[in-house]
């Protein structure tokens, strides 16, 4: 009862009835010219017109620009007005609020229909066990499907797959599961949303094997039921995702194989999914093949393929193959992003080739993207350890012009440089600018840079430099 209390806690209305929104907000026609409303029939109180409202609701949602505000107004009218005997316009005007994520909202009025003699549908409370879920309250869902039975409705595969999904978002797998079963049990036929579901869902949390074996269940069944559904793409590219993080790359390559075989074409995630994976277990040739049928097949690499990609060239010094695979991307109308950009830069410092870092580091503006963080503590880095402390320097100067906030990393690594290169009164300076900034030393930090000293006075740098953290942390 404590749970279906805070479920249900008093709402808090946003504005009042007539004074928040005026009828200016119906006068806005629909673009369809079809579906133009007699408003003032909806809205007469002597004749009223719940189709008419019903239609103009319809198209108002469709447009997607209900706000919460807007939305309570409505819902107000349908209860004062008398509009709605039955549960439609409520279904369409939450519904719509769903669609922009706005759940909390939702849950406040679903919540408000309790006192009034108006009794929500299964539709409804579906509505709402959705909503909780989203906003990581999967444990009040099981409250609503308490109070879907207690209305005499019988929960259906929208109930159980709502509520599965959000135990999933918050890592509550077992309970997931245990719910699935009882689904079963209960008479509910999974589909094969459910199933998708569950499955994408032990994959994330790493019970790959668990995912694997519901998805034989799934085409053949099993000893305790004979519940039978044809998996979709989606089923196939959480397992092949799941499978190639494990390390399991024949396995990821059966169901590849046993998808194709099924007339279930691949998408940009299996592709994408079982190219990384044999990319990581060094499958270059596989890997090239991979992608020359994906390109075949019609399917255009996105930034993720590309990404990773690039990333396992780059781990394993292949940095001409990363690329040229940047210069394909770009070709194909594939916008690097700042994660790609870094990787390659990071590569190009690794292999000594600061210059190429550099120009890297240039293009990328001049593509459209910004530099981050990231971006300058690589190439500062870079600098650092060619003993290039005047262009570390000129990097970190830049990046506050820009308005790229050091951190923590950007200071450990300058400082780690001035002291490699004797300058400890620059030092000094820099890490009082670190703690005007109220960046804190980390101990990782503190210990490369005193342990990496090399400065003409390495005594003295090191204790200059134990006595400045020991002054910040007291």
């Amino acid at each position: 009862m404590a749970l279906q209390a805070h479920l249900f806690r008093p709402l808090k209305c946003t504005c009042s009835l007539y004074s928040a929104l005026k009828f200016k907000h119906f006068s806005q026609k629909p673009t369809n010219s079809n579906s133009i409303i007699d408003l003032s029939s909806a809205f007469n109180t002597s004749c009223p017109n719940p189709e008419a409202f019903d239609r103009f609701l319809k198209e108002k949602c469709r447009l997607g620009n209900v706000s919460p505000d807007e939305a309570r107004y409505f819902f107000d009218c349908l209860i004062q007005r008398k509009l709605a005997p039955h549960m439609s316009s409520f279904t369409i005007l939450f519904t719509a609020l769903v669609m922009n994520k706005h759940y909390d909202d939702v849950i406040s009025l679903i919540k408000s229909l309790s006192s009034t003699r108006l009794l929500p549908n299964l539709i409804t409370l579906n509505i709402l066990l959705n909503c909780c879920c989203n906003v990581c309250r999967a444990c009040d869902g099981f409250v609503v499907i308490g109070r879907i039975l207690r209305k005499g409705f019988s929960p259906d595969a929208v109930t159980f797959t709502c509520l599965i999904k959000g135990l999933c978002r918050e890592g509550i797998i077992m309970k997931a599961t245990e719910l699935f079963k009882n689904m079963i049990a209960f008479g509910c036929r999974p589909d094969v949303v459910t199933f998708r579901t569950l499955i994408h869902g032990l994959c994330q949390s790493g019970n790959t094997s668990d995912a694997l074996k519901l998805h034989e269940e799934m085409i053949k069944g099993n000893s305790e039921n004979r519940v039978l559904c044809r998996p979709d793409i989606f089923c196939y590219s959480s397992l092949i995702d799941g499978l190639c993080k494990d390390g399991l790359i024949n396995k990821a390559n059966e169901l590849f194989s046993e998808m194709k075989g099924m007339e279930i074409g691949p998408n940009v995630v299996s592709y994408t999914s079982l190219i990384h994976g044999l990319c990581c277990g060094s499958k270059w040739e596989e890997a090239k093949d991979l992608i020359v049928e994906m390109v075949d097949q019609r399917v255009q690499p996105n930034v993720v393929t590309f990404s990773v990609i690039i990333d396992e060239f780059c781990k394993n010094g292949k940095i001409e193959k990363a690329n040229e695979l940047l210069e394909l991307m770009i070709k194909r109308g594939v916008n690097p992003n700042t994660v790609i950009y870094n990787t390659l830069i990071d590569g190009l410092c690794l292999t000594d080739r600061i210059d190429d870092a550099r120009e890297l580091f240039v293009s990328m503006t001049n593509n459209g993207c910004k530099h981050d963080v990231f971006s300058y503590n690589i190439l500062i880095n870079g600098y650092c350890k060619k003993r290039n402390i005047n262009e570390a320097t000129s990097l970190y100067r830049e990046m506050i012009s820009k308005g790229v906030v050091p951190d923590v990393i950007t200071y450990t690594t300058l400082l780690d440089g001035l002291f490699r290169d004797g300058k400890i009164g620059h030092s000094k300076e820099l890490f009082s600018e670190m703690r005007f900034n109220n960046v804190m030393p980390n101990e990782g930090g503190t210990i490369s840079t005193s342990a990496g000293c090399i400065s003409p006075e390495p005594e003295e740098a090191v204790a200059e430099w134990s006595d400045m953290v020991a002054a910040n942390l007291e």
